[in-house]
């Protein structure tokens, strides 16, 4: 029996209650699922089985309406009509005594959530409505508040105080993901209204933008005066084990923490060659992408504790402050994911920096023992830790590595005037690139994830290669902006683009 199947009869065994809800939901969703999933965001989360009924009987679901039942499941609470603000919830497939059950784990939110416009709450006998009851609702608004330092409110904070660049740079990237994502149309007040960063205090009636808008967008001025600890500390330490042998040390919006975590990975750890079917994948951004982001998402903020990202010989560990669930090593098999921020994680995942919640967790473990060696280990404490086991190389390949660092010091200074002349020439070049629209969008396509030639001509709205399109690309290869995945097959049905170093540093100009 595996930890999953043993975990959910163990849950039936303990039958309903607080955070538990059985559903028999034979061949379609009822009413009452979502009614369920609102009160558990609104109290403190909990799992609905479906295909179990009221005595705990495993009764199952329909294989033929399986697919219509997790469509309309997604479909639904992603819909603001239905479940508002809308959740983020994935349904997961559960064979018990040869009957096929469904799964959905719902987390504590840190919103307030409503479900057909009414607000639904969670005691031990099930889901009550208390939309009509001022008290009460007032009392949760106060409790995700205090629980939630994220939702803190700072009255004197205004639009002005938050970087209109990073605001647009995060539209155009959830326009990457989806052409007809909401944030599109709406202006720079609407985007953080509807991503939960600016919030009313429905007990003293103060309106303003919350610490979560703050972290994700603010001046780094703002940042600084509302959380004057918050950092990354990033060290390479392979050398010199008394201090180290590179370090970035980042205090700024969480947007660029992010880009400058991840410059830091590509710098200092190799990306090893890893095909998935037939087609190569990095997994070294695969697993640090989620590592990076759970060190700027789920770390508690109003904790001082500085977050540590360090590359040691053979590992990487990292270090940030947390409010546990629990105590120890996790589980994969048996562990249930808990949001310690979830309106910063749902604007990662808008952007598409993230995935569903509990993936990521499980991609890092997937790829991780192809990468060092080792699966990684995450550990819940007051400081939550992760180590990855990375390759290193060997014999007399780290011998040469270790002499070069070692002789780093001393050619410093002698490379200095002509490393800093190449870069004044290189980045006065790039300074007079100017990209066309068309042209940028592309760059910033290719920035996040590598792109087809058809997934390029969906994000520019193109319904074929026009001539325009092809002019465009083939400038920004000529230019070095962006590069083939496959350039021995330059015409490959297969082939790939990805902005490289230079156009990143050219976009960042362009902003």
């Amino acid at each position: 029996m595996s930890g999953r199947e043993h975990q959910i009869r163990e849950l039936i065994h303990q039958g309903e209650g607080l955070t538990t809800e059985f559903k028999t939901s034979w061949s379609q969703i009822t009413r009452d699922v979502y009614e369920t999933v609102c009160a558990f965001l609104n109290r403190r989360g909990g799992t609905i089985l479906l295909g179990i009924n009221d005595a705990g009987e495993v009764t199952g679901v329909n294989i033929a309406a399986l697919a219509q039942i997790k469509k309309d499941f997604v479909t639904a609470i992603n819909n603001p009509q239905k479940i508002n603000p809308p959740a983020y919830l994935s349904v997961e497939e559960v064979v018990l005594s040869g009957k096929m059950i469904l799964r959905i784990y719902v987390p504590e939110s840190s919103q307030v959530h409503r479900c057909n416009g009414r607000i639904y709450d969670r005691n031990e006998d099930g889901d009550f409505d208390i939309t009509d009851h001022t008290r009460m609702v007032a009392d949760l608004y106060h409790r995700k508040q205090a629980t939630y330092s994220e939702n803190k409110i700072y009255p004197f904070a205004a639009l002005s105080d938050l970087r209109s660049d990073l605001i647009d740079r995060c539209r155009r990237l959830a326009g990457a993901w989806n052409k007809d994502h909401p944030w599109l149309n709406m202006d720079d007040m609407e985007l953080i209204k509807s991503a939960q960063l600016y919030q009313t205090d429905h007990e003293t009636g103060n309106c303003g933008v919350t610490l979560a808008g703050i972290l994700l967008l603010g001046q780094d001025c703002v940042i600084l005066s509302a959380v004057p600890y918050h950092r990354t500390d990033m060290i390479l330490r392979k050398v010199n084990l008394d201090r180290y042998d590179d370090r970035d040390f980042v205090d700024t919006n969480l947007i660029e923490s992010h880009d400058r975590i991840m410059a830091f990975v590509r710098k200092h750890l190799p990306d090893t060659f890893y095909l998935e079917g037939i087609q190569r994948i990095s997994i070294r951004e695969a697993i640090f992408r989620e590592v990076a982001s759970n060190i700027l998402i789920h770390r508690e903020y109003r904790n001082a504790f500085p977050a540590k990202f360090i590359i040691e010989y053979g590992q990487v560990r990292t270090e940030n402050s947390n409010k546990p669930h629990g105590f120890g090593v996790l589980n994969p098999d048996t562990f249930t994911p808990y949001p310690k921020n979830p309106v910063i994680c749902k604007f990662f995942r808008q952007i598409g920096w993230v995935d569903e919640l509990g993936s990521g967790m499980r991609k890092m473990m997937k790829y991780g023992k192809a990468y060092g060696g080792a699966n990684p280990e995450m550990i819940e404490g007051d400081v939550f830790r992760i180590m990855v086991k990375v390759p290193e190389f060997g014999g007399a390949e780290n011998s040469a590595i270790r002499l070069s660092l070692e002789a780093h010091d001393e050619a410093h200074d002698e490379a200095h005037d002509e490393a800093h002349d190449e870069a004044h020439d290189e980045a006065h070049d790039e300074a007079n690139i100017s990209l066309t629209e068309v042209q940028q969008r592309i760059v910033e396509g290719c920035l996040e994830m590598v792109q087809s030639t058809s997934s390029l001509l969906d994000l520019l709205g193109y319904e074929s290669r026009t001539g325009n399109f092809k002019k465009a690309l083939s400038h920004l290869l000529k230019l070095g902006l962006v590069e083939q995945v496959l350039p021995n097959t330059p015409r490959s049905k297969k082939q790939q683009y990805r902005t490289t170093a230079k156009g990143k540093q050219v976009l960042d100009l362009q902003r």
